[in-house]
């Protein structure tokens, strides 16, 4: 078997992404996508395990992986201990999830353990109260994806995209599997063998009936039991089928249909979600308002005290007012770009596309691209159509993770994506568009995730202005036509291989790069030194 035959394979078999899954979302507040959005989502479907009711927490990270150095700097604990409290991703009480824990009156501690995690973002958790506990084994997979791997020694997948009814008996499942097939409608049931119990876990694509849960929980053959709600926006369903899994079959179907990118990308998400055309629209007119404001509300100004920069956005768009610098496409691309991830780090809304950590070069290109060219609405949403069915290739065959791939895998997937859809703001074709993506993400390849004091802003804010021109430089190069050699499935199989080929020191660990220079340590130091509360908002420099 060849490895684009391997691949087809495992394409075939695993549930395809969604644009609103996996490519462009979460929403959220916070520094990362990986380790807060993915935390918090992760903290949730504890909190329900419980059904809402914690006195304990146990989080356990393994030393090889990533979140030892970065759970505090980068999200996690605030993700997490969020999602157990029930605030969601977006709340202003975020940012005060150590007064909440400590309010609810869960104890919580964290031990670093080497327990031989094969994902470096593995987290295990024990989970308790006055009556019960569990131990939860789960990974962050990039861009807010999660797939809890573990209850109680059971081995489990939830991504959060179905209902989950989780039972737990100590013998005579079968007995309460029959009575479960006469009152429900599901699409999966599995038996579990979890370490003094049976679990059964059932998937539905609607939730389930609350009296019926109710009689559950009065059954006395039962141990305890438990609804999971969703986490993700697009829920996912038994024989789901969409049109095309790959670059090429999607070449494939469209030989009879000659449409756009952005029009493949509106039958893909419809029939992936099993929701209308209309229904696509108006969910990326609503991620194109949210962004829309992240970007207004950055060139304004923001302040936040626990940040390595003082707000960056208005110096650009000054020295442009002042004409110290022209006022051109990339100028306003580079605003754009900026104003979003100053946004980001002063814990405002923004929308990862495809992660916190590149959430700015979409937007960033695409809204900075389409006010120079005078575009309206409709045109950005399409472009970010365009976008989305390229971070759906790219989600297939690799990962967003930068503790997986670096930070190709995530300015690198963010830049490809701007790519095409920069081409259809630019009127370019389907190829031309597939050509940019391929020359951004290939471009990009061993590009390192080096965030220097655990704060996803230096070099971060570089990276994802430099995603941007890039894609605006390869989308000209494509539409002028320039050869196309490498397809872009190839090069995303590339850049996956590229990644496995990278040291964990340069993956998001800050153990590597400009991290582990004697200034990026100094101002590790200084931030470990110091509370937000003892700093001035944007004052940090002048302490360093």
């Amino acid at each position: 078997m060849t490895a684009n035959e391997s691949a087809n394979s495992a394409l075939s078999t695993a549930m395809p992404p969604s644009i609103f899954n996996d490519a462009i979302g979460p929403v959220m507040s916070g520094p990362s996508s990986s380790h807060c959005a993915a935390a918090h989502r992760i903290g949730r479907l504890c909190r329900d395990l419980m059904a809402g009711n914690l006195s304990r927490l146990i989080a356990e990270y393994d030393t090889n992986g990533a979140l030892v150095s970065t759970h505090k700097g980068q999200g996690t604990d605030m993700g997490l201990y969020a999602g157990i409290l029930g605030y969601e991703v977006d709340d202003d009480r975020l940012q005060h999830f150590n007064t909440g824990i400590v309010e609810a009156g869960i104890k919580v501690d964290v031990h670093y353990v080497d327990y031989g995690a094969s994902h470096p973002n593995n987290y295990r958790l024990t989970i308790a109260n006055a009556k019960e506990s569990h131990v939860i084994e789960a990974i962050s997979t990039g861009g807010g994806m999660i797939e809890v791997q573990k209850i109680d020694g059971a081995n489990v997948s939830i991504a959060g995209d179905y209902y989950e009814l989780l039972i737990f008996c100590k013998d005579e499942a079968q007995r309460i599997v029959e009575q479960l097939n006469q009152a429900l409608v599901y699409e999966f049931l599995h038996i579990h063998q979890a370490a003094d119990t049976l679990l059964i876990e059932v998937k539905s694509s609607v939730d389930f009936d609350t009296s019926f849960v109710q009689k559950l929980k009065i059954n006395p053959l039962i141990q305890s039991v438990n609804v999971l709600q969703p986490v993700l926006p697009i829920l996912a369903r038994a024989d789901l089928q969409v049109p095309f899994r790959s670059c090429a079959q999607m070449l494939e179907y469209n030989q009879t249909k000659d449409l756009s990118l952005w029009q493949l990308a509106l039958k893909y998400e419809s029939q992936r979600g099993g929701i209308s055309e209309e229904t696509v629209l108006q969910k990326m007119h609503d991620i194109a308002r949210i962004m829309r404001q992240a970007i207004e509300t950055g060139i304004a100004g923001t302040a936040y005290a626990d940040r390595i920069l003082p707000p960056q956005a208005p110096l650009l768009k000054a020295a442009t007012d002042n004409k110290v610098i022209p006022d051109d496409i990339v100028n306003r691309m580079t605003l754009f770009t900026t104003a979003t991830m100053d946004v980001k780090s002063a814990m405002g809304v923004i929308v990862a596309a495809p992660t916190a950590g590149s959430c700015g070069t979409l937007p960033g290109a695409i809204f900075g691209a389409a006010a120079y060219l005078q575009k309206n609405d409709d045109e950005i949403v399409k472009a970010l159509l365009a976008a989305g069915l390229i971070g759906v290739f790219i989600a297939a065959r690799s990962t967003f993770a930068a503790e997986v791939a670096g930070c190709m895998a995530e300015t690198g997937s963010g830049g490809a994506m701007a790519a095409a859809g920069l081409t259809h703001l630019l009127g370019g074709n389907l190829n031309q568009a597939l050509n940019a993506a391929a020359r951004t993400l290939g471009a990009s390849l061993g590009l390192v995730c080096d965030m220097i004091g655990d704060r996803v802003e230096v070099p971060c804010l570089d990276k994802n202005i430099s995603a941007a021109s890039k894609a605006y430089a390869n989308t000209l190069t494509a539409i002028a036509a320039y050869t196309d050699v490498i397809p872009l499935d190839e090069v995303i199989d590339s850049m996956a291989q590229v990644g496995k080929m990278m040291p964990r020191e340069l993956c998001c660990t800050g153990l590597g790069g400009l991290a582990m220079s004697p200034t990026g340590l100094i101002v590790l130091q200084k931030l470990n030194a110091t509370s937000a509360q003892d700093r001035e908002p944007g004052q940090f420099w002048k302490t360093c």
